[in-house]
């Protein structure tokens, strides 16, 4: 089973849709039959690397709104973040653009380390305030997940390089009529829309895996013991 797996890295429901897919992974019995794929999404390509705004700022005049109003907005955030472990600091907050961040992913990718990556710079981003749209920050970042960093600073350093994998994942996305993220598609036949309950994100995935399993999952209806023969003998029935 594959899970296809559209975010960006300063969508904050992204990290908490992934929280929750994760928490469905570890309750599911097939677990290890499952791949999940992170797919680039870029929540406003023409985003400047340096905002001159904090998150509320950036939020407030998005949507018309009051600094207050936004700040409320993001600590209702903050509070479902909490009930998956998270604690994300939105004072502190950097917004930036993501386009290397999602290069240096897909870089990862190649090295086995995409997973890994992906969670690092979500943390970096909401939980540690750091700036993920700057060329060291991600450096820095990479090397903690056991990747070269001179090999890192020359992707990051190169514009073109992996460029067309973001972008190839952003036209996949629009052909799908992705508006929105966190976005899941299993197994290119189902789609969860944004940080859904964990309960769904299991469901799903047991709904897949009885559809597409090759060993058919049978609904035991029986209501008695001892009333069958195997191993050649029979069951003898109790007195009752």
């Amino acid at each position: 089973m594959k899970v296809e797996v559209w975010s960006d890295y300063v969508c904050p429901f992204c990290y908490i849709g992934k929280r929750r897919l994760e928490e469905a992974l570890n309750q599911f019995p097939h677990k290890d039959q499952v791949e999940v794929e992170f797919k680039s999404f870029e929540l406003d390509p023409n985003s400047p690397k340096n905002t001159g705004q904090n998150i509320h700022e950036v939020l407030a005049g998005k949507y018309g709104m009051s600094i207050e109003k936004a700040k409320e907005a993001n600590r209702g955030v903050g509070q479902q973040a909490a009930t998956v472990g998270l604690t994300f600091n939105f004072d502190e907050m950097k917004p930036t653009n993501t386009f290397d961040a999602h290069r240096l992913a897909k870089f990862a990718k190649t090295q086995g380390k995409e997973a890994v990556v992906s969670e690092k710079l979500l943390n970096a981003y909401f939980a540690e305030s750091q700036d993920i749209g700057d060329s060291e920050t991600l450096a820095d970042i990479a090397e903690t997940a056991g990747l070269n960093r001179q090999e890192i600073v020359t992707v990051l350093n190169d514009k073109d390089a992996y460029a067309n994998e973001v972008r190839q994942d952003e036209a996949i996305a629009q052909q799908y009529g992705v508006r929105g993220v966190p976005y899941f598609i299993i197994n290119q036949k189902y789609a969860i829309s944004g940080a859904q309950p964990t309960e769904t994100f299991m469901g799903a995935l047991q709904k897949v895996w009885e559809e597409e399993s090759p060993v058919p999952v049978l609904q035991d209806l029986s209501t008695e013991d001892d009333v069958s023969c195997a191993d050649g003998s029979c069951a003898i029935p109790e007195k009752k």
